[in-house]
């Protein structure tokens, strides 16, 4: 039987990292832990996330790159300032952004 799984955050949410300086839009989200184990290892052992845990799939940024990140529940939090991000894949799955959250395209992109 699958264990149910409660997300602090959801798709759409622009979050923050809590240790590194890179904020992103969470597109997608896994229930817990689904990445390599060098991967995981990669980590630095002080911010090593256990992985029993939410990881989610971010269009992250920082001053001066843009790319994808996965990233664990623990070590994210809200970003409230309320500024857009401006990572070029948000708009193939998100279509406004609400001040808050970004809304996700309610019809299929041809």
């Amino acid at each position: 039987m699958q264990k149910l799984v409660e997300a602090k955050f959801s798709i759409g949410n622009i979050v923050k990292h809590k240790f590194l300086n890179f904020r992103g839009v969470i597109f997608d989200l896994d229930p817990e832990f689904n990445n390599t184990e060098e991967w995981y290892q990669a980590i630095p052992e002080q911010i090593r996330p256990i992985k029993e845990q939410p990881f989610y799939h971010l269009f992250a940024e920082n001053e001066e790159i843009f790319y994808i990140a996965y990233v664990s529940e623990q070590n994210l939090l809200l970003d409230k300032s309320k500024e857009p991000c401006n990572h070029p894949g948000i708009k193939e799955i998100f279509e406004g952004f609400d001040g808050v959250n970004y809304q996700p395209h309610t019809k299929a992109k041809n």
